[in-house]
């Protein structure tokens, strides 16, 4: 049989490969810690599981859902917004509901890129910013996150030709997989960029919720004049500990929203209503419920953090996100240090170079 040349192209995805090394290992008896994947093991919250079963019980929620999502989860949404960034967005406009943030991500890049455009892609990176790009024949064009420059693209570096043929900037804070931190003047500065160059910008907020301390993340959606360029993936997997029941947001400029709509509603048949009014329920809960979650969170990140500098491995306490971007030992890549982890320990952790070529550090899950 002869396949497509983009199936052809597209490498083997990490985090499959990922758990089936887990399975395989745990089939020969080993008792594997795996810190590989952002896959919360916290149960999700009782309230958001009591709607999920009332809702089934409901015969006409048995049927097609609408495409676009229940009229009130858009409106929760822009609620929840609203409390939580101050950010005011129509809900007839301005949001569209997901089967989780990653399909998001692929159908905004398919509705801005063509074959033969650029799309700017921070290194390292999340796996399907790259396959989001290729997908519709657009090409990547690396922008290295440095240590010594907290972990920010630098803009100012571009070749102008590369600049002529950009259509798209890939942007993840906090950032998964170094947990940095963007702050307002680089969402002004890089607002200001993709106004100037018509470029849009996804932002991926999956860790919007996971935070720390006095530290709240913001919305690229707060700096005045981004919804002209710029549109935003929010999550629940992470946020709320409802990973399986996949399930997010897109918000911010509504001609871009329309697209991923269209797309979408000629792709699949939207979200299973049960799961939409799981959905509600979640974006209701009070503050005091991710915060008592999030001093879980904390506690793990302190246990690993000062587990890493003890051994040599020296790493950061982060003020948001899900993950420890530590270095390796000495005279290890972070793939051989990876491999001889699990192999010697049954501790499973991903090395940094999964992540792109810039990538020198290992990447744990909290």
């Amino acid at each position: 049989m002869r396949l497509s040349n983009l199936i052809n192209s597209l490498p083997p995805y990490h985090f499959a490969n990922a758990k089936q090394k887990i399975l395989d290992r745990q089939a020969a008896g080993v008792d594997v810690i795996s810190l590989s994947m952002g896959d919360p093991d916290l149960p999700a919250p009782a309230a958001v599981v009591e709607r999920l079963c009332a809702a089934m019980q409901s015969t006409e929620n048995h049927r097609y859902p609408e495409y676009r999502g229940m009229r009130a989860l858009h409106e929760a949404i822009a609620a929840w917004f609203e409390q939580r960034f101050g950010v005011q967005l129509t809900p007839e406009h301005d949001i569209l509901p997901l089967l989780g943030s990653k399909e998001g991500l692929a159908y905004a890049a398919t509705s801005v890129l063509n074959a033969g455009d650029i799309a700017l892609v921070p290194d390292p990176y999340y796996p399907v910013y790259i396959s989001g790009t290729t997908t519709p024949g657009a090409e990547p064009f690396l922008l290295p996150l440095r240590e010594e420059q907290q972990y920010l693209p630098d803009l100012g570096n571009i070749p102008a030709d590369v600049l002529a043929r950009t259509r798209l900037i890939w942007l993840n804070y906090p950032n998964n997989p170094t947990a940095a931190c963007a702050d307002r003047a680089f969402f002004e500065r890089v607002v200001d960029f993709a106004r100037r160059h018509d470029i849009v910008i996804i932002h991926d907020m999956a860790y919007a919720e996971v935070y720390f301390d006095d530290f709240r993340p913001m919305s690229i959606l707060q700096i005045p004049g981004a919804r002209d360029v710029a549109v935003e993936l929010h999550s629940l997997s992470k946020t709320y500990n409802m990973a399986g029941f996949r399930i997010g947001m897109l918000v911010g400029n509504p001609e871009l929203v329309d697209a991923v709509g269209r797309l979408k509603s000629n792709i699949d048949s939207g979200i299973f209503r049960p799961i939409q009014y799981a959905a509600i329920e979640a974006l209701q809960l009070p503050p005091s419920w991710l915060a008592e979650r999030n001093v879980i969170y904390q506690r793990r990140r302190d246990i690993l953090v000062e587990g890493c500098n003890a051994l040599g491995m020296r790493a950061e306490k982060t003020r948001a996100g899900l993950y420890v971007w530590a270095h390796v030992p000495q005279g290890y890549t972070s793939r051989d240090f990876a491999n001889w982890l699990f192999d010697q320990t049954g501790v499973f952790v991903t090395p940094g170079t999964n992540f792109g070529p810039a990538a020198k550090a290992m990447y744990a899950f909290l």
